[in-house]
């Protein structure tokens, strides 16, 4: 998925949860944050392999948005005594699974790789679906502020 998806389901996700201070910057590091980190890393090798060129559905994960990083991520949700970076982390692993380029669970201990769930929709329908899904119920859940808001503006 697109960074749009994962945006819109952690902002809805933090807005559900009630989530406050440390616990909100967590779920945007964890449900939005990690592909800041992971694609960088790969731009390297991509660059190396590709030069300029465009590659349709490149393998861009590293273990870092794998499942098997919670083998991290849960001992940290344990030494923080918070569940939000498990849950955050496994909403954003969840969307990438969702759409149909190559993924490796295992990664870095099995070479064993898949393809999305829903496979019958296209990847576009989905990101877009799901966006305006989590956008408008953003919104719903937030209609009192934004309101009182965009009323503030105008007194």
């Amino acid at each position: 998925m697109t960074i749009l998806p994962h945006l819109a389901v952690t902002t809805l996700g933090v807005q559900l949860l009630g989530l406050e201070g440390r616990d909100i910057a967590l779920a945007y590091a964890f449900g939005y944050g990690i592909d800041l980190v992971d694609h960088p890393i790969k731009l390297p090798l991509y660059l190396k392999k590709n030069g300029k060129n465009n590659e349709t559905h490149y393998h861009w994960r590293t273990p870092l948005q794998e499942p098997v990083a919670l083998l991290w991520i849960i001992p940290l949700s344990f030494y923080l005594g918070t569940a939000v970076p498990a849950v955050f982390f496994f909403s954003h692993f969840a969307l990438d699974y969702m759409v149909s380029y190559e993924k490796r669970p295992f990664y870095p201990f099995s070479p064993w790789s898949t393809e999305g769930v829903l496979t019958g929709f296209s990847d576009t329908m989905k990101e877009v679906v799901l966006t305006s899904a989590c956008v408008a119920a953003s919104v719903a859940l937030g209609y009192r502020e934004i309101a009182s808001f965009v009323g503030g503006l105008f007194a």
